[in-house]
């Protein structure tokens, strides 16, 4: 533990230096990417060692603040977040050396160095606090510090709106976790973890206690419809911050759920149930909403919060299984929903990267701007490909061991005969070979579109891959999305102290399912590996004969139009249209057709548009009425001080009244 404290002393420290180095950017950003790869090294040792052998690492210092004491914690729960946290975060500081270098100004970018700093310290408090009031801090230091991340470039409206939007959102699910350590506390007499696991409470208070964690942690994770700031917010920030924010932060969200169910007990039934709907409300509708966007940071940024609606479907299998008492449902469930965590973090990590190199290049994230990416800027395209083919769920990729885990756990929990278990895995079983479809028409569009065909502007046609510091950190997360996938199942044997800590079977039991999913895993890795072996060997071979260099050109057959222009391409809109004008009962597009009533039509555009259904038509109302009654509310400020003495006298009244009759 003294070496973990001495990772977040350096990353601390180092988070100071940007205020301190005055107008250099490149020292601002070494020192933070030294220091937060000195704590990935300081902590890799406490949280391998947690991981592997299922032990707590505790430390606590008394605070001055009330109900706070300085308290850290590394269990396996803490370890399995708090390794990918720092991993991503170290590979997304050097990968931002450069990408800062020609974004902003210099004293933008000291600033962006020293909150980048404090979010990766703050989501690293959060993960190892083990006291409410502690825990609420490093909460706020998370909120904060990624809010002034997102609005570093706030001359733009639409960025302060974005921050505005996440700023409110955030602080909504905080009062919601607020209440939770606050009735938790009640109980206890303290907000030290250690006394929320042995407090027996009723039913009714569990179920309050569950209700607040899905509303305070899912606004963070991306629930919908609480998931309204992820697409307004990921565009607005830097590549690297979008790839941190969507890798591992709103993860921190999913931690603090899991946390909060150590606390609960035996879970209902119905606990179980009201995630797979939230899971696969989220995983269907986020991935339809990707589906439909042009710009590529709010397409992966509504495909977080289709991964996410994935997680949820793996912690809900997980509940259902304990519930319905099958250990072997429960654990691949848990289990899928925990490496999926892990496997997000990866491949959309490395798909916020890819998206930043293509805008760094080009100086656009618009879809429909690109193309022909794939000549110009090949290691970011087949890192890019990587990325999409796992988050597809495709083998031999990462993303498909965590999905098959949780079709595993649906399989088992359809052969049970239990109906209320059946059903569910039913359910899961729909929604994710729907939500899989999707996701991949949906990176199909995303990869076609960006890097196949011909460019479709003059910044596409001038864009070349990024330098090594950019370009290393998305080939290390492609080899990672590689290597997951051929060594699955040993991948889901890592989650056996984590599941056993979250269900509360024991490590033999847990070990024992995920046993079961061990030979098909590596059945599949195997059949990859030698497909992998014999592609490479033919194309070695290829590549060997005689010939094999010489390109011959030739026009291409352009169906009888004399001049093909890049024009004459799928865009984003007509390459979805097909599904999106399935499902347009859900996306709502507004579509502008071109006017063709003149004789002699000048020119003309068609363009499409798919705004958030629930911005759009449940918080933009709620916050109009919320505006009016303000304003009514207002009128009674007089500023006359007799009237503000009647007020203050009216609620003792009232107050008193409702306590007598009590």
């Amino acid at each position: 533990m003294k070496l973990l404290i001495a990772g977040f002393f350096i990353l601390l420290m180092s988070s100071f230096v940007p205020l301190f180095s005055g107008r250099r950017s490149r020292v601002a950003a070494v020192s933070v990417a030294v220091g937060t790869f000195c704590c990935l090294l300081l902590s890799a040792g406490v949280c391998i060692e947690s991981l592997f052998t299922g032990n707590t690492f505790d430390i606590a210092y008394r605070m001055s603040l009330p109900f706070a004491t300085f308290a850290l914690g590394v269990d396996p729960l803490s370890a399995f977040f708090l390794l990918p946290l720092l991993l991503l975060s170290t590979l997304c500081a050097v990968y931002g050396v450069s990408y800062m270098e020609k974004k902003n100004s210099e004293a933008s970018s000291v600033t962006i160095w020293f909150f980048f700093g404090i979010l990766v310290l703050g989501m690293s408090l959060v993960v190892v606090a083990r006291n409410g009031m502690f825990f609420l801090i490093a909460w706020e230091i998370m909120t904060l510090s990624s809010f002034f991340l997102v609005t570093h470039d706030n001359h733009k409206k639409s960025v302060r709106k974005a921050g505005w939007i996440y700023l409110v959102a955030s602080h909504i699910g905080a009062a919601f976790i607020f209440a939770i350590f606050a009735i938790l506390g009640r109980h206890s007499d303290t907000l030290d973890f250690a006394a929320f696991q042995t407090i027996m409470t009723g039913a009714a208070i569990s179920t309050a206690l569950f209700i607040f964690a899905l509303l305070g942690f899912g606004s963070k994770a991306g629930f919908i419809p609480l998931h309204i700031w992820l697409p307004e917010a990921h565009p607005a920030a830097p590549s690297h911050v979008s790839s941190l924010m969507s890798g591992i932060m709103i993860k921190v969200g999913v931690y603090g759920f899991l946390r909060t169910l150590t606390f609960l007990g035996d879970p209902p039934l119905w606990w179980g149930v009201t995630l797979i709907v939230i899971g696969a409300s989220s995983g269907i509708l986020g991935v339809l909403f990707a589906l439909a966007q042009h710009d590529i940071k709010r397409l992966l940024a509504y495909s977080s919060v289709e991964n996410v609606g994935i997680i949820a479907l793996g912690i809900g299998m997980g509940l259902v299984g304990i519930s319905c008492g099958e250990p072997v449902v429960a654990v691949l469930g848990f289990a899928g929903g925990l490496l999926h965590v892990v496997n997000h973090c990866i491949f959309k990590g490395l798909l916020f990267l890819g998206a930043g190199a293509v805008i760094h290049e080009t100086g656009t994230g618009e879809i429909d701007h690109l193309g022909g990416l794939m000549k110009k800027m090949p290691r970011t395209g087949i890192c890019f490909m990587t990325g999409s083919a796992a988050i597809c769920g495709l083998p031999p990729f990462n993303g498909f061991v965590s999905e098959f885990l949780i079709f595993l756990s649906a399989l088992f929990g359809v052969t049970t005969g239990i109906i209320p278990l059946s059903s569910c895995s039913i359910a899961v079983i729909i929604s994710l070979a729907l939500i899989g479809g999707l996701a991949t028409a949906c990176f199909s569009k995303a990869f076609g579109i960006i890097f196949l065909g011909e460019p479709r502007s003059g910044c596409a046609e001038r864009a070349r891959d990024p330098d090594a510091a950019m370009t290393v950190p998305m080939i290390i997360l492609a080899v990672l999305c590689l290597i997951i996938g051929l060594s699955g199942a040993s991948a889901a044997m890592l989650t056996v102290t984590t599941v056993s800590e979250i269900s509360g079977l024991s490590m033999t039991a847990c070990a024992a399912g995920l046993k079961t999913a061990a030979y098909p895993l590596t059945a599949i890795a195997m059949l990859s590996s030698l497909l992998i072996i014999l592609g490479g060997f033919l194309f070695a071979a290829r590549r060997a004969m005689p010939g094999a260099r010489v390109e011959t050109k030739g026009p291409t057959w352009d169906c009888g139009y004399a001049k093909p222009e890049p024009r004459m391409q799928y865009t984003s809109s007509s390459f979805a249209q097909p599904l999106t004008q399935l499902f347009s009962f859900f996306l709502r597009t507004k579509t502008k057709l071109p006017d063709t009533s003149a004789a002699f039509p000048a020119a003309n555009s068609f363009s499409t548009e798919t705004p958030d259904f629930w911005q759009e038509y449940i918080f933009r109302p709620a916050v109009i009425f919320f505006n009016r009654l303000s304003a009514i509310v207002a009128k009674t400020e007089t500023g006359r001080i007799h009237i503000y003495i009647l007020y203050i006298i009216l609620t003792l009244l009232i107050l008193l009244t409702w306590n007598f009759f009590r």
